[in-house]
């Protein structure tokens, strides 16, 4: 397991397994309000130019690579075998855990239609799992009061892990404004809610292989993903490229190492003896 700061992010590069079994390991401990990011090149896009953001990936327990370019970046960064956290498979690994620990989970997010296809679909597959809260909040800010009913809720529910569903950025920003108030395991799941409700169609998996389902994706929802694939995907790729420069100048010398020899002076005069006067001289590095 390694963690590398991606544009100011701390990013941890493990697998999907790995990521399940320190999720269930949180949720066996009495939680305290943790939760996890699956950030694809969109979260680090915006979080590059949105300071709040940042902040809110930077305080996540954990932030793991979801998106191609994400693992590619890793691996010019000096990571090897990268593999890329796919929320939605992520979420199938972490449940199928939850039923062999019996840890009780959650989920909050997506239209009530889909939230009942997903916890259908949930409980036909894994039949012993129990599921002990379940609710869509309305498409709107929640009221204090109505929020500290939810927070009291999920609590008393006993569920150790809760899947958030409510896309980017906003679960983001709500799990981090309920860490420490929930105790539970928090994870942005974003569109695996639909994707496992049978909603919406996933990219096939050699697309995803590819680094391609951006476009499989942007085809299907183009007016709402168009400004995270044609937007934020480019920036992300400049922005990479800019770490990956400052980084290689800050390891390669900008000056010629003569603290060893010496540079005859052409004002100095020889010397009596009819040697050479040599002058000492020390390099120096220009800032980035």
């Amino acid at each position: 397991m390694i963690k590398r700061d991606l544009l100011g992010v701390p990013v941890t590069a493990l697998g999907p397994e790995e990521a399940a079994d320190r999720i269930l390991a949180w949720a066996a401990n009495a939680p305290t309000g943790r939760y996890v990011c699956f950030s694809p090149a969109d979260h680090l896009a915006r979080a590059h130019r949105q300071p709040a953001f940042a902040q809110v990936l930077r305080r996540a327990d954990l932030v793991v690579p979801d998106g191609m370019g994400v693992v590619w970046a890793l691996g010019l960064l000096g990571c090897r075998q990268v593999q890329r956290v796919y929320g939605p498979d992520a979420t199938l690994l972490v449940l199928a855990a939850a039923e062999r620990a019996a840890v009780p989970v959650g989920f909050y997010g997506a239209a009530p239609e889909t939230l009942a296809r997903l916890a259908a679909a949930v409980r036909a597959r894994f039949p012993g799992l129990r599921i002990a809260y379940a609710w869509s909040p309305p498409f709107r800010p929640l009221t204090a009061e109505e929020d500290e009913a939810v927070t009291r809720a999920v609590n008393a529910s006993g569920a150790r892990i809760l899947f958030v569903g409510l896309g980017t950025p906003k679960q983001e920003y709500w799990m981090a404004a309920h860490r420490g108030r929930i105790h539970a395991v928090m994870l942005g799941v974003g569109a695996a809610f639909d994707f496992l409700a049978g909603t919406k169609r996933q990219a096939p998996r050699w697309m995803m292989r590819a680094g391609l389902e951006w476009l499989f994706r942007f085809c299907t929802e183009p007016r709402r993903l168009w400004r995270r694939y044609l937007i934020n995907n480019p920036r992300f790729v400049l922005l990479v490229a800019g770490q990956l420069l400052r980084s290689r100048r800050r390891r390669t010398p900008t000056t010629n190492d003569v603290s060893d020899r010496g540079i005859v002076l052409p004002e100095e005069k020889p010397a009596a003896s009819g040697m050479v006067r040599i002058r000492d001289s020390t390099g120096f590095r220009l800032p980035l």
